[in-house]
């Protein structure tokens, strides 16, 4: 699916700054960098910074102040993937269309290059935009992206999902695992757009239920697409959940299954938007987005 018109705009506004953000090629070696490049670009759908760009102007923030919060979630989210991939995890010899980092570069650079992105966006985030006025929310910010990177969050998950490979699950071991692995990031980029935007307590939950919720049904779409999707349009292996028997949704629901619960998670994202009226409005569409990409 096509992202709407104003995402394809949020997401050149995306690459732009990424490419402003990365450091030159004369403060590090060029090996490295051209590994960091070529994992970034051609991104993906770029839908966690859109996120956090949507949040934000939604809620009366200005988008070139999120920018940096939104470049360095893309960088952290671009650092996983290629970590992901490599022979120790996943495994894979296809992301975004061509081949993984690791299959290119080699093992350690492809490291390397993840390391560097991963703290890169934290220099980013933490540095940008410049001035004291923004100091205590871009603080707030990086404590939430590192517990959502972390191993509270994205790196738990990914130990907890190796862990369950071939072995018998329950519907909440699922849960646990992809709210680390998948949603803790999601739910981050929506609740760093309200925090730049200067939300207050009330707003900043609800942004963390839509967070969550969204989360949840983007993994579960996720899961589908791994069965039934189209590989070119994708870019990305197929089959891969079955033959390292993951725990997947599809695979304890059945696919009709996972596609109510997709639902039902993009219901209760709708709901926590309701406390916005009329603001919330791009944030449903985006979610909507999400869980019709396996329609």
């Amino acid at each position: 699916m096509r992202l709407p018109a104003r995402m394809q705009r949020d997401r050149r506004l995306v690459d732009a700054a990424l490419r402003r953000f990365l450091p030159s090629r004369v403060e590090v070696p060029l090996t490295v960098r051209r590994a960091m490049v070529y994992s970034l670009f051609p991104g993906g759908k770029r839908l966690r910074p859109i996120l956090a760009i949507t949040a934000c102007r939604a809620l009366g923030g200005r988008v070139s102040d999120v920018l940096p919060a939104a470049a360095a979630i893309e960088m952290i989210h671009t650092y996983s993937l290629i970590h992901d991939d490599l022979p120790a995890l996943d495994n894979d010899d296809l992301r975004r269309g061509r081949a993984t980092s690791h299959r290119v570069f080699g093992e350690a650079m492809a490291i390397l290059a993840g390391d560097a992105l991963l703290n890169h966006a934290f220099e980013i985030a933490a540095t940008r935009p410049g001035g004291p006025g923004l100091a205590a929310r871009k603080m707030r910010s990086i404590g939430l992206l590192a517990r959502a990177a972390g191993v509270t969050g994205m790196i738990g998950g990914q130990v907890m999902d190796l862990e369950a490979e071939g072995r018998p699950y329950s519907y909440g071991t699922l849960l646990k695992i992809h709210r680390g692995k998948t949603g803790a990031l999601i739910s981050a980029a929506a609740q760093i757009g309200g925090i730049i935007a200067g939300v207050g307590r009330r707003e900043l939950r609800a942004l963390r239920a839509y967070g969550d919720a969204v989360g949840l049904a983007f993994q579960i779409v996720d899961d589908i697409l791994d069965r039934e999707g189209d590989p070119e349009r994708l870019g990305k292996t197929l089959g891969k959940d079955a033959r390292s028997r993951k725990a997947t949704f599809p695979a304890l629901l059945g696919v009709e299954g996972s596609r109510r619960r997709a639902e039902e998670a993009i219901g209760r994202a709708e709901r926590a938007l309701l406390r916005f009226g009329t603001r919330g409005r791009a944030l449903g569409v985006l979610a909507r987005f999400i869980v019709d990409r396996a329609n």
